[in-house]
């Protein structure tokens, strides 16, 4: 079951801001997918008019496997959130990137000047090369988590209390006020506090300080096993987290057009840079205690995806589309983040004929339980 809500609330969506360059996969098909801002902003507008409640953007800071641009999350997520009106936009940081008093002050402003829709999706790490190239000392798996813990406490505390303390391993706060603070909103108290993770240390930390645990790619199965992870340790801190998942979408008119576009970016993938992914991400994945680390299983054609988006099967028409969703529903998801070959028209695409099939089903379903 959901950690977080009853099953008849409906489905969230959210999708992957392309502010990297090179498109969702790794792969030399045709995206028509462009990441600069001018794309970026008719998108977020699109999306917002087509069943989106959240944006999340990507955090890179130097090229590799086939991201040869990227923008800066933080600003480019609040460029977003000006430029829309009901859009919810996720910043993706990383916690040995930031101090946390300054991002805590960047956040409380973006809140205040979108009205309450800035969130963050604290990424632990896997990205070696890229921190120790510029200067950053890596922490292994179990210390980048705590760090990302303290993190995330750390912000909640400036956020919440004048006076501020915080005294850990990694972070100090010493009787401090910052304000304002961000805007206290029904339902919404503080900005949400997004976080991904495989492993089981990802999942407690998830339940006791997180509001969103996100998960790559996986079955129903494999979800509803992490589901129950995040479930526990939210239920022993006397909290409720909600669960997002990772697809990427191929609906088309017919299942076999869906699935030769899949093939097709799979043959037409780049295997250098996709062995470069793979060994870059399992190096992370091996690091964990219990081997459950993200990618840890993946093979080469879940790697073509950059989170093991294929392997949530979101690939047929729409119908098949919206009830695989529904499977994912029943285990207790409660959002889906998107990726697509070509955004702009196949946003437009899931709000036009996925998203009123979803509706439809969980329309049914909550008659079904009544």
């Amino acid at each position: 079951m959901s950690t977080s809500s009853a099953d008849t609330a409906p489905l969230q969506f959210a999708y992957w801001v392309p502010n990297v360059s090179g498109g969702l996969v790794i792969s030399d098909i045709e995206q028509r997918t462009g990441w600069d801002y001018d794309y970026n902003k008719r998108l977020a507008q699109t999306a917002e008019n087509n069943g989106f409640d959240y944006a999340l953007t990507q955090v890179r800071y130097t090229a590799s496997y086939g991201a040869a641009h990227q923008h800066e999350a933080t600003s480019f997520s609040l460029a977003l959130l000006l430029a829309t009106e009901r859009l919810k936009v996720i910043s993706a940081v990383h916690p040995y990137m930031w101090h946390p008093g300054v991002l805590a002050k960047f956040i409380a402003t973006a809140d205040h000047l979108s009205g309450g829709r800035a969130a963050i999706n604290v990424v632990s790490g896997w990205f070696k090369d890229e921190a120790t190239s510029m200067g950053v000392r890596w922490l292994e798996h179990g210390e980048r988590y705590r760090m990302a813990e303290e993190f995330v406490s750390y912000i909640r505390e400036i956020w919440s209390h004048d006076g501020a303390e915080h005294h850990g391993e990694f972070f100090q706060l010493r009787d401090f006020a910052m304000n304002p603070k961000p805007l206290d909103l029904p339902g919404r108290p503080l900005p949400e506090i997004f976080q991904g993770g495989n492993s089981g240390v990802a999942q407690a930390m998830a339940g006791r300080v997180s509001d969103w645990y996100f998960a790559n790619g996986n079955s129903p199965e494999g979800i509803a096993e992490q589901v129950e992870g995040v479930s526990a340790s939210a239920r022993n801190a006397g909290r409720t987290v909600k669960i997002g998942v990772n697809g990427f979408m191929v609906a088309r008119d017919t299942e076999a057009e869906a699935h030769a576009t899949l093939e097709e970016i799979i043959a037409k993938a780049n295997p250098e840079a996709v062995a470069g992914f793979g060994d870059a991400v399992k190096q992370a994945g091996q690091s964990t205690g219990d081997k459950k680390g993200m990618w840890q299983d993946s093979d080469f054609r879940d790697l073509v995806q950059y989170n093991d988006g294929f392997r949530t099967g979101l690939i047929g028409t729409p119908e098949q589309v919206a009830q695989r969703m529904m499977e994912f529903k029943r285990r207790g998801v409660d959002l889906f983040l998107l990726g697509f070959l070509h955004f702009q028209e196949e946003v437009e695409h899931f709000g036009r004929e996925v998203l009123p099939i979803v509706r439809e089903l969980e329309a049914a379903e909550r008659e079904r339980v009544a």
